[in-house]
């Protein structure tokens, strides 16, 4: 484990890519591509987002567990419901997606180029320790849920 894994609250990265996304825009907007109002549709995207990302959390509040993303070990119960069934991570996830949604907002080319960042980025300090200790904590359970269930939507 790097130092800084389960370090950085994860919407603090969210937070951080949508500031470099729009300074690519700014100073470096290659090719425009989603012109006014087609762009509207991004607000509405991270509005379908954001749902997601509640739910998920109300999920977690109902299984009486942990939401936590920094303190894993704490988990008590393993939830697989709701949008936990198509994806093992659907509040990372849907910070993709408001990363996406904030992208055709801003409707260049260029914000785009750090989503494959994002997603490193959140799976080496975040994701993939998380896993191992819901392996350790959950075994079998956890090694066939995610056996099952992708990782993101992929």
């Amino acid at each position: 484990m790097n130092a800084l894994q389960l370090k950085i609250p994860p919407p603090v990265y969210l937070l951080a890519f949508l500031g470099l996304m729009w300074l690519l825009h700014k100073w470096l907007p290659l090719l425009h591509l989603i012109p006014s109002p087609w762009n509207m549709a991004g607000p509405v995207l991270v509005g379908l987002a954001l749902l997601t990302d509640f739910w998920s959390l109300e999920l977690f509040f109902r299984a009486h567990t942990t939401f936590n993303p920094m303190h894993p070990e704490r988990t008590k119960a393993l939830v697989t419901t709701g949008p936990y069934r198509r994806t093992r991570n659907p509040m990372y996830a849907g910070m993709l997606v408001i990363l996406t949604g904030w992208g055709i907002y801003l409707g260049s080319f260029s914000p785009f180029l750090l989503l494959p960042l994002f997603v490193r980025v959140l799976n080496v300090q975040q994701i993939l320790p998380e896993e191992k200790i819901l392996e350790q904590t959950f075994g079998d359970a956890y090694r066939e849920y995610k056996a099952r269930v992708p990782r993101w939507f992929w």
